[in-house]
């Protein structure tokens, strides 16, 4: 990719012409017959096709660069490869072609703090913390704020029960606070914003401010696209698997919304007052 050497910014995070496609087995009819069993064994030099293997282009040749201090937003319709680029940031998938280059290491929300559910809330909070380089202290150190952040004790001492017990609103909160204790390079936020209530959507918002200005990069994939306007300056817009648009947060939405029909985050007009019905005389 062309590089400008005036640019004063840092580089976090360069995608190049990254293509990922996965392959999906058990596509083929009659997969558990006898006749498709010796069929893979006969064809055992194209197995992929014996099997009924599909390849699945998730991205194609994605190139863009991010920097330190910016909130990028991901947006796209269902099935256009969002989570899947963030996966491949994170290290977490290989791509076909191109490359990821990434400064620092590149944390993503409920993967890095690999929460268990028989564990309670508590264990789990030092575990996630471990898993993402905190050290005992720091946990220590942090425990009640990550606590009080993901509210899930506002009704209830819900961080001493198992976290199967939780419901999957409870879960993703106590994972963004715990993923949100540690200062990162680069965070890799999938839908967290979309869980909890809007007292919690805006500590998370709050949050991921702090975060730019400690000199680290957000990367937000939402369908909410208020989070992602309240949230991010810049929005790369994907669509089945290309990038589709790259830029100010306010642009990009406004030609997505225009794709989408989707005017749910825009200020609805406010109903006309209905003409008072007129007074009926009376008989004297």
């Amino acid at each position: 990719m062309a590089e400008h050497p005036n640019d004063p910014r840092i580089p976090t995070v360069v995608v190049d012409g990254v293509d990922i496609v996965y392959r999906v087995n058990g596509t083929g009819a009659g997969r558990g017959s006898a006749t498709a069993a010796l069929n893979r064994m006969l064809r055992r030099e194209h197995a992929e096709k014996a099997a009924g293997v599909r390849k699945v282009h998730a991205v194609k040749n994605v190139s863009f660069v991010s920097y330190k201090g910016e909130a990028v937003g991901l947006i796209g319709t269902n099935g256009s490869g969002k989570s899947t680029l963030l996966k491949a940031i994170a290290g977490l998938l290989p791509v076909e072609n191109g490359h990821i280059y990434t400064d620092g290491q590149p944390s993503l929300l409920g993967v890095n703090a690999a929460l268990m559910g028989d564990l309670t809330g508590e264990r789990n909070v030092f575990l996630g913390g471990l898993a993402m380089g905190m050290s005992r202290e720091e946990i220590r150190s942090r425990y009640q704020d990550i606590v009080d952040f993901s509210g899930i004790n506002e009704k209830g001492d819900f961080i001493t029960l198992p976290m199967r017990t939780y419901s999957s609103g409870m879960g993703a909160r106590l994972r963004f606070s715990i993923a949100a204790a540690k200062d990162h390079d680069v965070l890799l936020i999938d839908e967290a914003l979309a869980t909890g209530d809007r007292s919690f959507q805006k500590r998370s918002e709050a949050r991921i401010r702090e975060l730019r200005k400690q000199a680290g990069t957000v990367y937000l994939v939402s369908h909410n696209n208020k989070s992602i306007r309240d949230t991010c300056e810049r929005v790369l817009w994907l669509e089945r698997g290309e990038l589709r648009m790259d830029g100010p947060t306010e642009e990009v939405m406004k030609e997505y919304e225009a794709f989408t029909g989707d005017k749910s985050d825009k200020a609805k007009p406010k109903p006309k007052p209905k003409a008072a019905a007129p007074k009926v005389p009376q008989p004297s």
